[in-house]
């Protein structure tokens, strides 16, 4: 093939024409020295040339159950996947490129291929079906799309309904087309392409949980600032550490956690297919991880299988994604000695805001913002409320919302503040602690009710596997509060083990936040990140023995 310097002058304007107003725009703070960028950066040039140039190339790099790629050979990967990518089908810095995989090596070295070609990566969920692919091919209009060759069925049928969709390069299968025969012709000499620091490099969709998902757009400064935020400061890894985790990396925890955090500091980092608790258990023992991202519930579930799997290796426990219940961190801490590390981000924030280091966790507190970012609890008129307050959570830093092309940004960012649409209160010490989803307080008989507390009281109790609380209409009391209710498998539902629980949860807080109705369930609704889907516990159908108090 042709090698000439790859001519990266910007021709695709897309998503910088997409961006939200000046005017709409939160305020971005770069309060610590690391987050000085300069004007022109390129990511990948710090998660993986620099180490190539350090003499880190024979350190181990991505690995799965089959295979140990070191730092030279998946820069080898990258450089000649944005060979294929330019030289072959013509990729310009700006483009929009979707990619389709489960979390494997391809598809970490095509993510960061895409982005040293100075193209946009639109990564999606694995489970996704055709309607759902739909949808961030039109909003962002995405002409090439690469897919592992086991999911091209449903992207296939998305393209046969997009006018926008033109080429899917599709890998695993070893065809003539296929993306791996494809590099084995190309140059593994690759320049980075010359972009801005503030040049759109990602566009990470909402989950769409409440509503038509979102695309926000991240700029290849925002991968550093989360790696000298958050990891540098709270998580602080080494080049000896071993990443291991269940999210997805179309899920920007997923991809912080499992791909920035560690290439930014030289380590290695374990990628699974499939990342329930029976797989991740057992990938931690063989192949000694030391810090683990997954979510509350995992953890929860990981509790009783502990005597099975040796998880001395690990150093570190994220959690993340959801809230975490203080019984989880309470069962996990006498179990293992470690205590898990609760943070909240958003996509819109791209990762982690405010989180705890060990020695300064606040069992039960989400923790302090992360250095670099600033936090605030607000009323209703956006204004500051005082410590013991609640209200809801505002942020801002280096990172921050940039909807694609989306009226709801002017809901997201008020004054210049991302509010996240959660409820929380900040103590006088400044920890702050998780109340609700905004659209999760339950008001009934005047009193405000936080489904989360409720949650973490039925939790206590042995019996209860997992629960989920909502509201539900009620004539009398606007509202009363109902619970979704997973019981262990030795126990079985009935009158009796409603008047317990109920017992139990006032046992435990006020009489007045006790589910009035309790309904057993075999399993909750829960999105592909293993968050609750409390909306969708709004259309379960009663069954036929509702029980109530």
């Amino acid at each position: 093939m042709n090698d000439k310097p790859f001519d990266s002058s910007p021709r695709d304007t897309f998503a910088k024409d997409n961006l939200p107003a000046a005017e709409a725009m939160p305020d971005f703070i770069f309060n610590l020295p690391e987050l000085d960028y300069p004007a022109r950066l390129n990511c990948v040039s710090h998660f993986l040339d620099r180490w190539i140039e350090a003499g880190h190339g024979d350190a181990p790099c991505l690995l799965s159950r089959t295979e140990t790629l070191t730092y030279a050979q998946v820069h080898r990967n990258v450089n000649r996947i944005a060979n294929v990518l330019t030289r072959r089908f013509g990729l310009v810095p700006g483009n929009r490129v979707l990619l389709r995989s489960a979390n494997t090596p391809m598809m970490v070295a095509i993510y960061l291929a895409i982005l040293k070609a100075g193209g946009v990566v639109v990564a999606t969920m694995p489970l996704l079906r055709a309607k759902e692919l739909s949808y961030p091919i039109a909003k962002a209009k995405i002409a090439l799309a690469l897919c592992d060759h086991r999911l091209l069925a449903e992207l296939e049928k998305a393209a046969a309904i997009s006018s926008d969709l033109q080429t899917i390069i599709s890998w695993g299968d070893g065809g003539a087309q296929s993306l791996e025969t494809l590099m084995a012709g190309a140059s593994d000499a690759f320049d980075a392409a010359d972009t801005a620091a503030d040049d759109v490099c990602l566009i990470g969709f909402t989950s769409g949980t409440t509503g038509e998902p979102k695309g926000t757009m991240h700029f290849h400064r925002d991968m550093l600032a989360i790696c000298d935020t958050y990891a540098r400061h709270v998580l602080k890894p080494t080049s000896a550490d071993r990443f291991i985790g269940s999210p997805p990396l179309a899920f920007t925890f997923g991809l912080g956690g499992l791909v920035l955090f560690p290439l930014s500091v030289g380590a290695s980092t374990v990628l699974m297919e499939k990342g329930s608790p029976d797989e991740l258990m057992p990938a931690i023992a063989a192949l000694k991880a030391t810090i683990v991202f997954t979510a509350p519930t995992a953890y929860r579930m990981m509790l009783g299988k502990l005597g099975d799997h040796d998880l001395s290796s690990l150093r570190k426990c994220v959690s993340a994604g959801e809230a975490l219940p203080r019984p989880t961190f309470d069962a996990w801490l006498a179990a293992t000695g470690l205590k898990l590390m609760d943070g909240i981000g958003a996509t819109e924030m791209l990762h982690i805001f405010i989180a705890a280091k060990e020695d300064e966790i606040c069992p039960g507190a989400t923790g302090k913002p992360v250095p670099g970012f600033e936090a605030k609890v607000i009323d209703a008129d956006g204004n500051e409320v005082p410590p013991g307050t609640i209200g809801r959570l505002a942020v801002r830093g280096p990172t921050g919302c940039r909807y694609l092309a989306d009226e709801r940004q002017a809901k997201y960012v008020q004054h210049g503040w991302n509010v996240t649409g959660d409820t929380y209160v900040m103590d006088e010490d400044g920890y702050f602690w998780y109340q609700a989803r905004s659209d999760d307080m339950i008001i009934s008989a005047g009193y405000n009710i936080a489904a989360p507390e409720v949650e973490v009281a039925l939790l206590t109790h042995p019996h209860v596997r997992e629960c989920g609380v909502i509201g539900v209409a009620d004539p009398d009391r606007g509202q009363i509060v109902k619970a979704f209710v997973v019981l262990d498998e030795s126990q079985q539902p009935g009158a009796d083990m409603v008047k317990l629980l109920q017992a139990h949860v006032m046992s435990e807080i006020a009489t007045y936040k006790c589910p009035r109705i309790i309904e057993f369930v075999d399993a909750l609704p829960r999105t592909q990140t293993g968050k609750l889907q409390r909306f969708q516990l709004r259309h379960i159908e009663p069954a036929p023995q509702r029980l109530a108090s």
